[in-house]
């Protein structure tokens, strides 16, 4: 009869583990690799408040798409092109966006899209609507504000990550102290 693994390597039932003194008298054989704690490569990080350093960026919305440019702002805004990204924690930049009011809308959102409020009163009959094409000509900084927002996590999160994002109609803003990056967007 042939001898099986365990009598190959003198290890039995009853025996004590000779290569394993953690385990004496348990007759199993585990290897080193268990006892042994080692840092895993492969961990994920979670960003901690002292790690997080916020840069301002100024993007030019003339002759942007609406929506594509909402939606690369907003991922600026939570910090997704940082490999430092948190999604439970507010990783992102600051954002001045100039020019809204130059900002284009693909077909006929202009006079088809509609945007609706509530009144000062929140009382029946207070609701407000107004086309994207009234809302440009009152508030054009509304259009950017409103697509980037609903972008955002519906959290205090988000609202915190929505504090960051600066939108003024003209070309002129009031942070050339904080030094903000050109950002190019992608078409």
């Amino acid at each position: 009869m042939m001898a099986g693994p365990r009598e190959a390597t003198g290890l039995t039932a009853g025996a004590g583990c000779p290569r394993n003194p953690h385990f004496p008298g348990t007759g199993v054989f585990r290897p080193p690799s268990v006892f042994q704690v080692e840092p895993n490569p492969m961990k994920t990080h979670s960003a901690r408040k002292s790690e997080i350093h916020r840069k301002w960026f100024v993007v030019d919305a003339e002759n942007a798409v609406l929506g594509r440019m909402a939606s690369q702002v907003a991922s600026i805004l939570k910090g997704k092109h940082k490999p430092l990204y948190t999604p439970s924690m507010d990783t992102g930049d600051f954002v001045i966006v100039v020019n809204a009011d130059k900002v284009k809308l693909t077909g006929n959102k202009e006079t088809d899209k509609k945007y609706y409020r509530v009144g000062l009163q929140g009382k029946p009959g207070s609701l407000k609507v107004a086309t994207a094409e009234e809302l440009r000509a009152r508030r054009p900084e509304d259009l950017v504000k409103n697509a980037v927002r609903r972008m955002l996590p519906r959290s205090p999160l988000g609202r915190q990550m929505f504090s960051k994002l600066k939108v003024y109609a003209g070309p002129n803003h009031p942070h050339e102290a904080q030094k903000p990056q050109v950002l190019e967007l992608q078409a």
